[in-house]
């Protein structure tokens, strides 16, 4: 683009010289070629009589300038950038990419499945007694209620003027129940419902009235027998986190929560008689929940509730709970194989 109001730029063509028309100016006198001799240096030339040459004459007019416009300049054409054509594809391209995709999900299939360990479809359903820890920081009550609770069972004891409830916790692989001995003391018949709903009959097959410790062995068990992982008692300490599963007034699997208060305490029984080194909690428990599990913040059976305290003839829960350690609970029975512990 050239400024806009000046003059288009127009070519220098070469300059024309017009030939005058003849008669108009009068011929020059061709001048002489000047004679030389072959004079020594410093010699002088002569001089000659002939007329100095006379100038050239002018031409009357000036220089015809060209009768056209030179030529613009032609702009070359600006080359295009070359433009993307679309590929097509073959069916033959079509089809070996369809076929990677598919070996692709294939092979993922199959490192998927080897890596779950190729359970069967009712392995994955089965219960674990294991809480598994949250993703920030240590288990949730949640989930060790729902790693715990299918290893609790329901105990009815029929008592020849009446009967009586409470609880108990699967204590190992063979079905080993462990309960409070007061819950079937005296109990002309002992049936166990597992979490599943499975009804067994039960014998006793230990028992520590000091400790208030019994064991039962049920006749039947359950498809799915998830004996619960027990816990070190010697490694707890007041102010830990634990749960108190049990059937407290008749309200199955109920769940509390709450600390270790004390640690060594005596508690008396209506009997008069007396239980020692009992741990203290604040998780609430009441009628029903004796013998179920106390359990740890990493789902760990670490005591068997057994009592509680109340200042008044009531029998309900003001905040202090007894259990006996699981260490105890288990030396003190006999018979029974214990489960897992940690």
């Amino acid at each position: 683009m050239r400024p806009a109001g000046k003059p288009e730029p127009q070519w220098a063509g070469p300059e024309v010289t017009i030939i005058p028309e003849p008669g108009r100016t009068k011929p020059e006198p061709a001048e002489p070629a000047p004679s030389w001799r072959f004079r020594r240096p410093g010699q002088i030339p002569p001089k000659t009589s002939e007329p100095a040459a006379k100038p050239a004459a002018k031409p009357a007019w000036p220089a015809a300038k060209p009768a056209w416009p030179a030529a613009k300049p032609t702009p070359e054409p600006e080359e295009e950038p070359p433009s993307r054509k679309p590929v097509a594809l073959s069916r033959r391209d079509l089809a070996i990419g369809v076929g990677v995709v598919v070996i692709a999900i294939v092979v993922t299939g199959i490192l998927a499945f080897r890596a779950g360990g190729g359970a069967q479809p009712g392995a994955a359903t089965r219960p674990s007694a294991a809480a598994s820890p949250s993703a920030s920081g240590p288990p949730t009550t949640a989930q060790i209620y729902q790693a715990v609770a299918p290893s609790v069972v329901t105990i009815e004891t029929t008592l020849p003027d009446g009967g009586a409830t409470g609880t108990g916790v699967i204590a190992n692989a063979t079905g080993t129940i462990l309960t409070a001995f007061h819950v079937v003391k005296g109990g002309t018949a002992i049936k166990v419902r597992f979490a599943d709903g499975t009804e067994s009959a039960a014998e006793l097959d230990g028992s520590n009235p000091e400790m208030d410790i019994a064991t039962l062995t049920p006749a039947t068990l359950p498809d799915v027998l998830v004996p619960a992982v027990l816990g070190n008692s010697g490694r707890i300490a007041v102010g830990n986190d634990v749960v108190a599963i049990g059937n407290q007034l008749g309200l199955t699997s109920s769940t509390t929560t709450g600390v270790i208060s004390g640690l060594n305490r005596t508690a008396a029984n209506p009997d008069g008689t007396k239980l020692t080194g009992l741990i203290q909690f604040d998780a609430a428990v009441n009628p029903g929940s004796s013998g179920g599990p106390l359990v740890n913040g990493k789902g760990e059976v670490i005591g068997i509730v057994v009592a509680l305290a109340n200042p008044t003839s009531a029998g309900t829960f003001v905040g202090i709970g007894f259990a006996v350690p699981i260490g105890a609970a288990l030396g003190s029975t006999g018979p029974g194989e214990p489960g897992p512990e940690q």
